[in-house]
């Protein structure tokens, strides 16, 4: 089988369910997943190179996304959405929730905004939650103008707060302090 197929050289590509430019605001959404995996693969890179702490369970965590990912830009890959082919599921939501609740226990309590960066992991898990941020504002804007599967839009609300925390954890493990925001007030309070 060879790579190329020169069927997008007009500037279409497929979706299930027909063809369409390659800017349309579909194919701009599971794009933008697509970038967040890479970004995902390459953070999990830098933790398996980074062996003074033990990563085993955030790069068992970041696997599971990079595949969970995959199947949020199949479902975005519906041109007319099929309920019985969809692949992200509230249940994925809920283990983000509870990986969330694990990494904010072994951080400090954060009060004010931080700075992304400290170390190389937490920075890169910062770079994922930046996209991931733009991914979920593109299926918002999908979800304005087509069928959207409202599952994959909750995923990716919850797993750019996942990165945030494991990005705090992160620092943690090195024994590295987030870097707080100099001008800003205290504006947080852990939750109890």
């Amino acid at each position: 089988m060879k790579i190329y197929t020169r069927t997008g050289d007009e500037g279409k590509t497929s979706v299930i369910g027909g063809r369409v430019t390659k800017d349309d605001t579909r194919v701009e959404a599971y794009g933008t997943i697509d970038e967040l995996n890479s970004f995902v693969g390459q953070a999990a890179s830098v933790l398996a190179r980074e062996t003074s702490v033990d990563w085993e369970d955030l790069l068992e965590h970041l696997t599971l996304i990079q595949h969970e990912l995959f199947d949020c830009g199949s479902d975005l890959s519906y041109a007319v959405l099929d309920p019985q082919k969809m692949k992200v599921t509230p249940v994925m939501t809920d283990r983000l929730e509870s990986w969330i609740d694990l990494y904010e226990a072994q951080t400090p309590p954060i009060t004010r905004f931080i700075l992304p960066g400290g170390s190389e992991p937490a920075a890169l898990l910062h770079v994922c939650r930046t996209v991931c941020r733009r991914a979920e504002r593109r299926v918002v804007t999908l979800s304005l103008e087509q069928d959207c599967p409202d599952e994959v839009r909750k995923y990716l609300n919850r797993l750019s707060d996942f990165f945030f925390t494991a990005a705090r954890a992160a620092n943690a493990r090195l024994e590295l302090l987030d870097v707080e925001y100099e001008r800003g007030a205290q504006v947080f309070r852990r939750r109890s």
